[in-house]
């Protein structure tokens, strides 16, 4: 038992975990793309209302996110406790900086995370928490839902987002998702022991897909419905 005590509790423990949670999360993200591109039709909100009613009634899901969640907190909590620790190890160990051939977003991942939960912060605080809280209207007019406590989230979604202060927070935290992600992406990969000269420019291209089509397609969204 000990030693599973130290290994997780050991850097390269730490950074495993790490490249695990940060995996799970990076699947996620296309899917919530998916739900949350609902807001774009032209259907006064019941495609993204009906997404959002499946999405907190399914007991799968339910649970699923839960473990979401929790991911959420042990990859922050993780990269934090890191990066103390890379500093500490710097300041005795070292008298010049080795860092000089890393990207800006290497070098400031901590920086990323902390920008992007302080945008989860704000997400969830002013959508999640308000939806699970009953603080929605609810809506009865959607066939097939009638009495099934649909709450009317389309419409908190686009108030917010017809404010420019909320639209500027929400692209700061995406700029930060793209520039995590780059880094992030084929960090997780060779931290696995994932790391070939015939697939690391693949991953590294994928990665670099990825990293700008996700954020871009998540800012599309308060873009298009700030000036809608």
């Amino acid at each position: 038992m000990n030693w599973i005590i130290n290994f997780f509790t050991s850097s390269i423990g730490m950074k495993i975990v790490m490249s695990l949670t940060g995996l799970f999360l990076i699947s996620f993200l296309p899917i919530h793309l998916i739900g949350n591109l609902q807001l774009l039709k032209s259907d006064g909100g019941e495609a993204f209302n009906t997404y959002a009613y499946f999405m907190t009634n399914n007991p799968l899901i339910k649970f699923t996110s839960y473990g979401l969640y929790f991911f959420i907190l042990l990859h922050a909590f993780q990269g934090i406790l890191l990066e103390v620790m890379n500093k500490k190890a710097k300041s005795t160990k070292y008298l010049v900086k080795t860092n000089t051939n890393k990207s800006w977003a290497s070098n400031n991942m901590a920086l990323l995370g902390i920008l992007i939960f302080a945008f989860l912060c704000i997400h969830m605080g002013d959508f999640w928490f308000k939806m699970k809280m009953n603080r929605l209207p609810l809506i009865d007019t959607y066939a097939g839902y009638e009495g099934m406590g649909l709450k009317d989230l389309y419409t908190r979604v686009s108030v917010a987002f017809k404010q420019l202060w909320i639209v500027i927070a929400y692209l700061v935290g995406l700029f930060a998702l793209a520039f995590h992600l780059m880094h992030g992406f084929q960090s997780a990969f060779q931290t696995l022991g994932i790391n070939h000269k015939k697939y690391t420019p693949i991953i590294k291209f994928l990665g670099m897909a990825y990293s700008i089509l996700i954020p871009l397609g998540f800012a599309i969204i308060p873009i298009y419905m700030y000036f809608k």
